[in-house]
Formats: C-alpha cells, structure tokens, sequence
C-alpha cells in the first residue's frame, strides 16, 4: 500500500500536482481526532503562533491558517461530545468563569441581532464560539492532567520562538531599525504590538519554570531560563512601550500576593488614582503636554515618550481612537454599533482636534487600541461589563487559590498563569487583540487552566473526586452483585 501511494504521489508530483503529499498528514490529524484530542489541542498551541492570516495575503476572509480550522473542528467534537458522553464532568460548566461567559455570550448574540451590520457581527461571533469554547471548555477537559498545562504552555513557546528567530534575522537584516522593528513578524503577527503582547504574557511563566525546583530536571530548567532571555531580547526589539509596562505590572502584581496585600487595599487605591486624576486633571494634562520626547531607538527616551501626548503620533492617533469608541457609546450606549462593526463607522466620529497625521478620514486602519473601550462601543454598557465580569472571575479564582491553599506545585503554576494573564489585561488598556487566535489561545487557555485546577489539582477536590470515582464503582459493583428480578 505505501509502495502504490509513493508511485502514485511521485507521477502526481511529475504533473505539478502536489496535494496528494498532504495524505499522510490528513490521516495522522483524523486519527488524532478519533484516539488522541489532547494532542490535536496541544498542537493548536503549537501552530497558533506559526499561523497565518489569508488576509494579510488579499483574501476577504480574515482566517488564521491551519489554527482556526482546527478549532472549529474541535468546537463541534466538544459539542457533540456534550450530547453524546453523559459521564462529561458537568462541574466545568458550573464553575464562575464558566457562568460569566454564558453572560458574555447571551449579550453578545443580543448586539448581533441589533447590529449596525448583522453580517459582520454574525462572521465576529462565531470566530468567537469557534476561538473561546474549545479553548476554555475542552481546555478544562485536557487540563484534568495536570502535565497538560505545562505541555500547553511549552507547545506555544516553541512555536513562538520560531517566530522570535524569524523576526530577528529579518530586523538584523535592516539595523534593528525602528521602521522595520514593526513589521518584521510578518505574517505571523500582526504588528509587534501583538508580538510585543504575547512575548509579554509568556516571560513571567516561563521564568517561574526556570526557578522552579519541583517540576522539571536541571537541564530543563536551563533551557527554560534560555528561553527566558529569548523572549527578554525579543521583547526589547518588539519596542512595544505597552508590553514593556504590563511586564513591570506583572512585577508589581506579584509583590501584591507575596506580601499578602490585600485586594481591596488594591482597589481603593486604584480608585484613590483615578479621583485624584479626575481632580487635578488640567494640571495632568498640562504636564504631559510638556513632554515632547517621541519615539526614539534610545530605550529611556523610548520609554519616556510613552507620556507624550503633544507631539507622539503613535500616542496622540491611541488617544483619537479612545475618543472616537466613547462617541460611539454615546451614540448607542445600551446595544452598542454590534461586534466588529467600529472599524467600518468609526471614521465619522473622530473628533476634527484629535485627527492626526496617521489618520484616516475613511477609518481604514485597525480599531480602537483598547479592548475595554472596544466592546464599548460595540456592545454598550452591558458588553463590557460582562467583559468585566469574566475577567473578576479569572482573577478571583486566581487569588482564591493561591491564598487558600498551601504554595505547592498547583498553586505556582496558578501565580505563574495570573502572572501572565496580569500582562494582557494591562495590555488591554492600550490594545485589543483577543478577536485574534494569537492572544485568545493563551488567554482563555490560561483561564481554563486555572478552572482545571481549581476543580481537580487541590489537595481537597482531589480528595472529592477520588471518592466520587470510589463511590461510582461501588455503586457499579452493587448493581451487577444484585440479581434481578423481573
């Protein structure tokens, strides 16, 4: 049979026809599909930051390739699985994260039907289903093997440092020139403000692995520590200011929880900020006006101009974006202008002062660099505090497991998973990527993992589960000792 497939590629091959070579992969991803899902989901990780987008290459249809397929098939197994396998642990849909994406959805699919554009709402929400639910559900699922999480994590970083090799050679090849520094990822990422986001949320966890004494042997822990300043390199030439400060706030997030800081003390200084900014706002302002510093290949004077809100194009067209989604709330603050749709209305709504040299008057260039102000305007007030709400969850049951429980393996891995979640919601203040496969399969990855060890990886729910399987078996073992009787 495999002399009769090499004949038959090779006089294929000889007529430039070459799909046939694909065989073997196709054979090997079904049979996956059939025995052997948690591979095909590790390999999602792996491909994700390897994809790429048609559109980048003039398709209509912005598909991430193979990425986002494989997705697909995954979200449709992981719901025929739900009608077809009642022993599936329902505790996984019951859990907070769980229940505030039901929320999330049921709104999102209410903005659809009230859409400015139902079609390209309809197209944004079931990428959504398609990039959310078999990556946090059947997440939950495969992460019910606790070395799943660290496959998880590593499957990505492996993909991802062929990306940071790519990007490199091409940015050496042109000075690691600040021009080139934002297209070099091409057509892996975006631009390197979604590079920049990613090598972000994945350096706090993988220097935890190279620290770590538990886990892995010395070997590994030196190549993770490799890794680590990998990532720290390709971080710097990204000259994303936006990553560079959810790192520092990820450093600040973990002396949080290693002293014990309490959240509320969190939170009420961070309301304490927001007054006082809201008092002395002119006189903030006027400050920051002084700043002229731009864009520079200096890393200080880089990391000053990330105040310049007088001359800093980048700055000022982030600030022309904000402006434009809180118009467009103001316009539609209930049902908002429906899911993907401010790329395509925002352009009218720009204010004449806030219009830069990079603006557009026909609103061609990206969306709205915050994924909070984004939803906003797409979704209303009840869009993002669904939004909101998921994210509480995630990092209440972070917080939850980390100060309840005793600090062991599952309970560093989850500080190493907030630590890296910290990034993105910091990142999301000034962009928004989570419509991507690049930053949703890590993020709701990280979110399912930490369900997985809410549910089964603490010493008390391991308890639970062992005497729920015990209990199942007697009961199995009684029914077939008693006889019956009809």
């Amino acid at each position: 049979m495999s002399l009769i497939y090499i004949i038959l590629n090779t006089v294929l091959i000889a007529y430039e026809f070459y799909y046939l070579s694909l065989l073997p992969i196709a054979i090997f991803f079904v049979l996956a599909l059939m025995y052997r899902l948690n591979w095909v989901y590790l390999l999602v990780a792996f491909v994700t930051p390897l994809s790429i987008n048609l559109a980048e290459f003039g398709y209509e249809q912005g598909l991430s390739i193979p990425a986002e397929p494989i997705l697909a098939v995954l979200m449709v197994i992981f719901l025929l699985k739900i009608f077809h396998e009642p022993k599936l642990d329902r505790a996984l849909f019951r859990h907070p994260v769980s229940w505030s994406l039901y929320l999330y959805f049921a709104w999102m699919l209410v903005t659809v039907i009230a859409s400015n554009d139902m079609v390209v709402s309809a197209k944004w929400y079931l990428a959504h289903l398609w990039l959310i639910i078999p990556t946090y559900f059947f997440g939950i699922i495969v992460f019910k093997e606790f070395s799943n999480i660290y496959r998880f994590v590593w499957a990505y970083v492996l993909g991802l440092l062929l990306v940071i090799f790519f990007t490199l050679y091409v940015h050496a090849s042109y000075h690691f020139s600040d021009h080139a520094a934002h297209w070099a990822m091409s057509p892996f990422y975006n631009d390197h403000t979604s590079y920049g986001a990613l090598l972000a949320m994945y350096i706090p966890i993988i220097l935890g692995f190279g620290l770590s004494p538990e886990k892995y042997s010395r070997n590994i822990r030196i190549f993770a520590i490799i890794t680590f300043f990998i990532l720290l390199i390709a971080l710097y030439f990204s000259i994303s200011r936006a990553a560079w400060a959810s790192v520092v706030i990820a450093i600040g997030a973990f002396f949080f929880i290693r002293f014990r800081i309490k959240l509320w003390w969190v939170m009420g200084a961070g309301v304490g900020l927001l007054v006082l900014f809201m008092v002395f706002q002119s006189q903030i302002m006027m400050k920051l006006q002084k700043n002229k510093q731009d864009s520079s290949k200096d890393f200080v004077e880089h990391v000053q101009s990330m105040s310049n809100v007088a001359t800093d194009a980048s700055n000022l067209e982030r600030i022309n974006r904000w402006n434009s989604a809180i118009n467009l709330f103001a316009a539609r603050p209930v049902f908002g202008w429906g899911p993907g749709n401010y790329q395509f209305v925002y352009a009218s709504y720009q204010n004449v002062e806030d219009k830069t040299v990079i603006s557009t008057n026909v609103g061609n260039r990206g969306t709205a660099h915050s994924e909070y102000l984004l939803i906003l305007s797409e979704q209303g007030l009840p869009g993002l505090l669904s939004l909101l709400t998921i994210f509480v969850a995630i990092v209440s049951t972070a917080i939850r497991i980390i100060y309840r429980n005793p600090f062991n393996a599952a309970t560093r891995l989850t500080l190493l998973l907030f630590l890296g979640l910290i990034t993105y919601l910091t990142h999301a203040f000034f962009n928004n990527f989570l419509d991507t496969d690049k930053a949703a399969i890590p993020f709701w990855g990280f979110a399912a993992a930490l369900v997985a060890i809410d549910l089964y990886h603490l010493k008390d729910n391991k308890e639970a589960l062992h005497s729920n399987e015990m209990s199942e078996i007697t009961e199995i073992k009684e029914d077939a000792e008693t006889p019956n009787l009809t």
